[in-house]
């Protein structure tokens, strides 16, 4: 209890008692094409085509790089909401990091893992954040947002996955 308590006199709040939502996803391709395709603005723009996600500043195509950041903007719980980004951390082609500069959360972090393995490739994320709002935000992370994101990062890992199994990735990797 007491490192807790010293978090909290200290203004800190520990990331444990943040919502996080972990997905582990295994990918049939070689862990570079899936590290390349997972910071793909042009496949985030197709994954999330139906929320009309677009890039509108920053990095608006290709690769994002270590210290980029990219706007996006998309139609998310019934309005447009903009969400800015930067990629904090990066290590080719074992890992990256996104956090949120602006946006609707208090705080959103973004890890993606990526390990190598006999057939293919294992993808985890790892995706942290707050709300605002105070209890009421509180209230509808438990009863809905938790829920709605979880199902945007299956979504996104899906077509990762379809790219990377399919071919489809040289479209977007060898040009």
């Amino acid at each position: 209890m007491q490192p807790y308590y010293e978090d909290c006199i200290l203004g800190k709040r520990p990331t444990d008692l943040m919502p996080t939502i972990h997905l582990t996803t295994f990918i049939a391709a070689p862990v570079a094409i899936v590290f390349d395709l997972s910071r793909n603005v042009d496949l985030h723009k197709k994954s999330m085509s139906q929320y009309r996600e677009e890039a509108v500043a920053g990095s608006r195509f290709g690769l994002l790089e270590n210290g980029e950041t990219v706007t996006w903007k998309a139609k998310h719980v019934w309005k447009n909401r903009f969400l800015r980004v930067k990629i904090t951390g990066m290590e080719r082609p074992g890992r990256f990091t996104d956090e949120q500069l602006k946006g609707d959360f208090r705080m959103m972090k973004h890890e993606h893992h990526f390990k190598p393995c006999e057939n293919g490739t294992i993808m985890i994320d790892l995706f942290s954040f707050e709300i605002k709002y105070g209890m009421i935000g509180k209230w509808f992370n438990s009863l809905f947002l938790t829920r709605y994101l979880k199902k945007l990062l299956e979504k996104r890992n899906d077509t990762i996955k379809d790219y990377a199994e399919s071919g489809k990735w040289k479209k977007l990797l060898l040009k």
